[in-house]
């Protein structure tokens, strides 16, 4: 009888550590995940905006804690932000909107300032990114789009 509890828990303690091990596995993925959004991509195009305004505005607003993710274009004088923040900072959404808003205005005086924390917003804006790094459109088709999500943002406040 001796003999057969023996193996028994070490079976059972293998078993169990099996389960605790694999368990964890799940977190490291999704926090892998949400990782991937910190990075900013920078729009390097002079023809027909300067998209450098845009560049140093995701720079300066990545490194607060509570955003994950950040995207934004420019005009001759509109800066357009869209922000992804952490689930738990869903609830200060209007504050930390305040405080961007506020410190991206300081810095670019020249530039009328739009903050957004709207995920429809943010895509757009990717979507607008993605076709300036790749087609160069014509000044007057980004001033069109630009005010196209301007209009998407109204709508949502």
């Amino acid at each position: 009888m001796k003999y057969i509890m023996r193996p028994l828990k070490v079976y059972l303690f293998l078993i169990i550590f099996l389960g605790f091990s694999s368990g964890c596995t799940g977190n490291q993925e999704q926090s892998a995940k949400e990782n991937q959004d910190t990075h900013i991509v920078k729009v390097h195009t002079n023809h027909p905006v300067d998209q450098s305004v845009a560049n140093q505005a995701k720079e300066k607003t990545i490194k607060r804690e509570e955003v994950t993710g950040v995207k934004a274009v420019n005009t001759d004088k509109e800066l357009l932000v869209a922000l992804k923040v952490e689930q738990f900072d869903r609830f200060r959404l209007k504050t930390i909107k305040k405080n961007v808003k506020s410190s991206l205005e300081k810095t670019y005086p020249d530039y009328k300032v739009f903050v957004s924390t709207d995920q429809k917003i943010f895509l757009e804006l990717e979507q607008l990114e993605q076709k300036l790094q790749k087609e160069q459109p014509k000044k007057r088709i980004l001033n069109k789009e630009f005010d196209e999500i301007k209009s998407l943002m109204k709508e949502q406040a």
